[in-house]
């Protein structure tokens, strides 16, 4: 179980809610792993730790989430220079990726994620074949000050509860540059059908329904549903490589 790891998740991660423009979900998730990936490996040393897309269904739509994980705020700094050293405060081998992902998006939301340190990175998760049909995501809204608390509580009573669903925890994160108020919790789920039991189970099973009453003991808690990206790592185990690149559709 994932609390029982002892090495420590020491990198950071950037976390992307990006709002798509029309039907372009597709080819704006191929630009992010297929293009924009294989670049940041070899001059970032950053991974990518998953493409999502967000189930209308159960929020906002249409939306992608990015999450790419970082070699610590070190690693991140590096990166951050690297891309905003010009006067346009644009990496100039970026400008043609920058273009066309602009055909595909109008703007967005991120955040610099914190892990708890016993959570796994992309490169174990990947090796553990941690994958899911769908995943959910999770924003918990706390007092200043709870966010470590509460990853804490999501290790101990979290994992245990969910894993007989099926839902396996594939990180939980505090938000960096803000008052420990915010946690990010993503679960990786086996089958929509164990989605349904969970739920059902809400309002159910006393043992669920404390839980979510834990959850919901903060400030605020929205959870979403999300499917990997064809080429997400978890989907295909390993990090995209530019051979990925599908034929006909743009390569920079």
């Amino acid at each position: 179980m994932t609390h029982e790891r002892v090495q420590v998740n020491g990198k950071v991660y950037t976390h992307e809610f990006i709002d798509i423009i029309g039907t372009a979900r597709p080819r704006y998730m191929h630009h992010m792993t297929a293009n924009w990936s294989p670049i940041a490996q070899e001059e970032r040393n950053q991974l990518c730790f998953g493409v999502w897309g967000a189930v209308g269904t159960t929020g906002r739509w249409p939306r992608v989430v990015n999450m790419w994980e970082e070699d610590g705020f070190d690693g991140l700094a590096l990166g951050l220079g690297h891309e905003l050293g010009r006067p346009n405060l644009q990496d100039a081998k970026l400008e043609k990726w920058w273009d066309e992902a602009a055909n595909y998006r109008s703007g967005g939301l991120d955040r610099i994620l914190v892990p708890a340190p016993w959570t796994r990175t992309i490169t174990e998760l990947c090796t553990d074949g941690v994958r899911g049909v769908t995943y959910a995501h999770e924003t918990v809204s706390l007092g200043p000050g709870e966010a470590d608390d509460f990853l804490s509580v999501v290790r101990d009573l979290g994992v245990p509860l969910l894993e007989p669903f099926g839902w396996q925890l594939v990180g939980a994160y505090k938000t960096s540059m803000r008052d420990d108020s915010e946690c990010i919790v993503i679960w990786a789920i086996e089958s929509w059908a164990q989605w349904a039991e969970y739920e059902k189970a809400v309002d159910r099973d006393p043992a669920v329904r404390s839980w979510r009453d834990r959850c919901w003991g903060g400030r605020g808690f929205e959870r979403f549903l999300m499917c990997d990206a064809p080429l997400s790592p978890m989907k295909i185990g390993r990090q995209p490589a530019r051979s990925d690149r599908v034929e006909g559709w743009t390569d920079l």
